[in-house]
């Protein structure tokens, strides 16, 4: 089988249902999840290259997370889509949860902004996340272009930047690394209301 079929060189690319320009709102959403994807790929990378049994749990869990980023990407594909034919489920949304507030539960308070970095793989999990963040942004314009544009994907990539930030902060406790706060900023996070 050839990797290349010369249908795309002018421009235009095939999506179930159709063919549509390649920078059609459709394509511009399926494709951020797909660069999303690799960046995932490279934080796994990374824990595996440690070889260390501590990042194991991450690495489980951004596998799976690998797996549904291409389910994510096959629902954005349809042109029109039938319920029967997508794969992004609220469990599936309802699992990142669990893992956000498993990590959450383990984690020091926080209570600046922090800046991404910290350790390697923090860093590598929060490109993850601002990469998320670009994906919703597109899949948010698919929907406002009016295009058919499953719900639950979007829930689901919501859901997934708060996952990386989580995990992207339990990368620096397993480097034992500390995060590092935003200086400027004001403690805004775990602050009660003042009494009036």
């Amino acid at each position: 089988m050839k990797l290349y079929t010369r249908t795309g060189d002018q421009g235009r690319t095939s999506v179930i249902g159709g063919r549509v320009s390649k920078n059609d709102a459709r394509v511009e959403a399926y494709g951020a999840i797909d660069e999303l994807n690799a960046y995932v790929g490279l934080a796994a990378v990374w824990m595996a290259d440690a070889k260390d049994a501590a990042w194991d749990g991450l690495l489980e869990e951004l596998g799976v997370i690998q797996q549904e980023l291409f389910d994510c990407g096959s629902d954005l594909s349809y042109a029109n889509p039938e319920a029967s034919q997508l794969k992004v489920s609220a469990d599936m949304t309802a699992r990142l949860e669990a893992w956000i507030d498993r990590h959450q539960a383990s984690l020091p308070p926080i209570e600046r902004f922090i800046l991404p970095g910290g350790s390697e793989p923090a860093a590598r999990l929060h490109v993850c996340r601002t990469v998320c963040r670009r994906a919703e942004r597109r899949i948010v314009t698919l929907a406002d272009s009016g295009q058919p544009c499953p719900e639950e994907v979007l829930r689901y990539v919501n859901r997934l930047s708060d996952y990386f930030f989580a995990a992207a902060r339990t990368a620096n406790v397993l480097a034992g690394v500390a995060d590092t706060e935003y200086e400027r900023g004001a403690r805004v996070f775990g602050r009660r209301p003042q009494a009036e």
